[in-house]
């Protein structure tokens, strides 16, 4: 795990070696074992390392046998072994043990098609000094991220946003229609940021410059397809062949590998296959909050260590940690992101920093097995249609709008009866209504953005397209598996682990799993009004049925009581003081109604409010304080 840093001027002016090793020297949390320049000319990469995999020989950049290919990477491949072995008998020499070497060789071997061999998780940047040509990709799920802006004729990239902003050139503006689609979604989908000009390669693509321009292709394909008549004991005994299969191999690494460990079944599974394939000391670690006791899972979590007789650590954070937190949060992060969790994975990574430099996480189990509220309410759509409209315009409808406080269930009410399938997903995305977007935004800004009800959703378009001939729950999982995942969760993974220079793995998107979740059919995920029906009949062979059947927390915290009582004055100061970026976009006495309305209780917008903070405290890190 590492991170990267470029620069190509594809007019063939040379490159500032100085300016790369600024660019690069942004990037020391995320490696700061080691650093390595390659610049030839043109072009020029630029490497920080946190040493996994052969700690000796591993530096980057690395070269193929003459050097006239390089190389600088972030991630792993997986399957490294596997396929070093298949380019020895090849003959191909390798210099390394290294799992970044097999990538130079597997492009001299197959070219581009060399990204739909590795198992892994990783974005990089391949010189081909040959061809005078940049090859730039992002894995198959978007678990890596890859930033890419173009000035003139000098195409930059890096792994982080602060990377290129620390280029000169690098100008500083909000993409307006990403502000739109930020407050749709509550994230930004690719290849947008909120950073004007710049771009996130978007999932299973890659990049290929040099002097006659840029071009970006699609190289993970994969459309799914149901199987028409499965058996669900097979289905069973694959399932979990291919969830040790990968915990398997995302075991690889020459230092300690722990597990970010809740109450849940996803990361408990987890843990049952590292401790059948460890003989080892496994260290876990959880988090729980000041004031979260209902929702808290420190306790079962500790019950799941002591089972599997793991070193345990956990932490309880409180809303003074969060604000402290705030002054660096969005540095970190750099996408500002509606998730009210996403500082929780700051302080699991923080502790357990301390004791290792790779973890396991559990992310990404609910996106193909339909484990959110979300993807019930996809399903129930199609029945909620054909009742008489006397009943749910009439009488549901109302009720439920006059209900205070329940924000999920008044979204979730409003889009059932919507028939077009790509605006109801929108909508469930949306805890910013048509009605409150059209209030939220100042009058000008509304001018500027010329922002319509649900045009944002577009931006998912082209992937509800690829399925379109499939079920609607099928289709929000498979949107959900290209677009929420790595647009927020992941990017939140990603950030908050690397801030505290720690590596964050994610077993259940291995792509083999995944590709074989999506042949599927629907019943063997959403059945009896349950989501993850099949993974959860599967883990029972390895977990006790309490824990499989728990109800699901997640990183569950009490942000919702904190924004009326400890953390209202930050709120108060961050938007409402004389300087307040806010003012610039949105409508401050509307912002101060959904205030106060959350204040009294009789409202809960706590996502609202937490967005619209944490796009205050962007725009003073990144754009005021330019």
């Amino acid at each position: 795990m590492c991170g990267i840093s470029g620069i190509f001027n594809l007019d063939g002016a040379p490159v500032d070696r100085d300016r790369l090793q600024s660019m690069t020297d942004t990037l020391h949390h995320r490696g700061p074992d080691g650093s390595g320049l390659f610049v030839d000319g043109a072009i020029g990469l630029g490497h920080r390392r946190l040493s996994i995999i052969d700690l000796e020989g591993g530096s980057q950049p690395i070269g193929n046998e003459d050097d006239s290919i390089q190389v600088v990477f972030n991630g792993e491949i997986y399957n490294f072994i596997e396929l070093r072995d298949e380019l020895i008998a090849a003959g191909h020499r390798f210099k390394t043990r290294s799992d970044t070497e097999v990538i130079v060789h597997a492009y001299e071997q197959w070219g581009t098609d060399c990204l739909n061999r590795f198992n892994g998780m990783f974005s990089f940047a391949l010189w081909d000094g040959r061809e005078r040509r940049l090859f730039l990709a992002r894995d198959h799920l978007g678990v890596k991220p890859l930033y890419y802006h173009r000035t003139g004729n000098t195409l930059l990239f890096g792994s982080e946003v602060k990377s290129l902003l620390s280029y000169p050139d690098c100008t500083r503006d909000v993409d307006l229609r990403a502000l739109g689609e930020l407050f749709t979604f509550r994230y930004v989908p690719s290849p947008r940021t909120l950073f004007s000009g710049i771009s996130k390669l978007p999932p299973g693509h890659f990049m290929v410059a040099d002097q006659a321009g840029i071009s970006i292709r699609r190289f993970w394909n994969w459309v799914p397809k149901h199987l028409s008549d499965p058996n669900e004991g097979a289905l069973i005994e694959e399932y979990l062949e291919l969830v040790d299969s990968a915990v398997r191999l995302q075991l690889r690494s020459d230092v300690p590998v722990g597990l970010f460990l809740s109450s849940g079944v996803d990361s408990a599974s987890l843990l049952s296959a590292m401790r059948r394939q460890l003989t080892g000391r496994i260290h876990t670690f959880t988090i729980g909050f000041e004031g979260g006791e209902k929702s808290n899972e420190t306790d079962d979590a500790s019950d799941l260590a002591r089972h599997f007789g793991t070193d345990h650590e956990q932490m309880i954070v409180g809303a003074s940690d969060y604000e402290q937190y705030f002054e660096r949060y969005m540095w970190d992060l750099e996408e500002p992101v509606g998730n009210e969790s996403a500082a929780a994975f700051y302080f699991v990574s923080l502790i357990a920093s301390r004791r290792v430099k790779v973890v396991l996480t559990g992310q990404g189990a609910d996106e193909p097995w339909a484990g959110y509220q979300r993807h019930l309410g996809v399903q129930l759509s199609e029945s909620y249609r054909r009742l008489p409209r006397w009943l749910t315009g009439g009488l549901i409808k109302p009720a439920v709008q006059a209900l205070p406080r329940n924000e999920r269930l008044k979204r979730g009410v409003a889009t059932l009866d919507e028939p077009d399938d790509l605006t109801r997903f929108t909508k469930i995305y949306s805890f910013f209504t048509p009605e409150m977007r059209s209030r939220l935004f100042s009058q000008d800004m509304r001018a500027e953005i010329g922002y319509q009800a649900y045009e944002a959703r577009e931006a998912l378009a082209h992937l509800q397209r690829d399925v379109a001939s499939m079920d609607p729950v099928s289709q929000m999982l498979y949107m959900d598996t290209r677009a929420s995942l790595p647009d927020d969760l992941l990017m939140v993974n990603d950030k908050m682990s690397m801030a505290n220079s720690i590596e964050s793995r994610v077993p259940f998107l291995d792509r083999r799993l995944v590709e074989f979740v999506e042949t599927l059919p629907t019943r063997y995920k959403l059945r009896s009004s349950s989501g993850k029906y099949l993974h959860k009949k599967a883990l029972e062979r390895w977990l006790p049925p309490a824990v499989v059947h728990r109800k699901k927390k997640g990183f569950d915290n009490p942000v919702q009581q904190w924004l009326r009582s400890k953390l209202l004055q930050h709120v108060e100061s961050a938007l409402f003081s004389a300087d307040s970026s806010i003012r610039q976009y949105f409508d401050v006495d509307y912002v101060r109604r959904l205030v106060d309305l959350h204040g009294q209780g009789r409202e809960n917008y706590m996502r609202h409010i937490y967005l619209l903070v944490s796009f205050e405290m962007w725009h003073r890190r990144f754009m005021r304080g330019a």
